[in-house]
């Protein structure tokens, strides 16, 4: 990809981000800051947490398996909070919700975590144990 194609794709991505950031403001207006707050925890959580464990401390974690630990956990979390109360019940105004846990955080974090180190122990990365190495040396200096 060329540079100015980065910067093009950098600059729609930011808009689209933004409209969909207006467009959930507005949906959730009325609703619990506190509440909002736990949940984009919990989506940074899935996604981030489980992914520099990972990579920080297990030698044998793969590229995919922590690019796939941080996928599933974004879109665990963002799929099992738009099936929760907060959104089913308070925003949609349904009598039921499928997800009964206003937070999903204690389902999607593990569920990261076991995707991470599934896929990197079925992929092969015969350079990560060596960066790992490289990476503790750095850290010890």
């Amino acid at each position: 990809m060329k540079k100015g194609e980065e910067i093009r794709v950098a600059k729609i991505s930011t808009i689209v981000l933004g409209l969909i950031s207006i467009l959930l403001g507005i949906a959730f207006q009325g609703q619990n800051v506190a509440v909002l707050v736990g949940l984009a925890f919990s989506i940074a959580a899935s996604s981030n947490f489980p992914a520099l464990i990972l990579a920080t401390y297990w030698k044998r974690a793969t590229t995919s398996g922590v690019v796939a630990s941080m996928v599933v956990g974004a879109l665990s979390s963002v799929m099992l909070i738009g099936l929760s109360p907060t959104v089913m019940v308070d925003i949609l105004h349904c009598e039921y919700c499928i997800f009964p846990f206003k937070n999903p955080g204690i389902f999607t974090i593990p569920g990261s975590f076991i995707v991470g180190i599934f896929v990197s122990l079925l992929t092969k990365d015969p350079n990560a144990q060596h960066k790992y190495s490289d990476l503790l040396k750095k850290m010890a200096s």
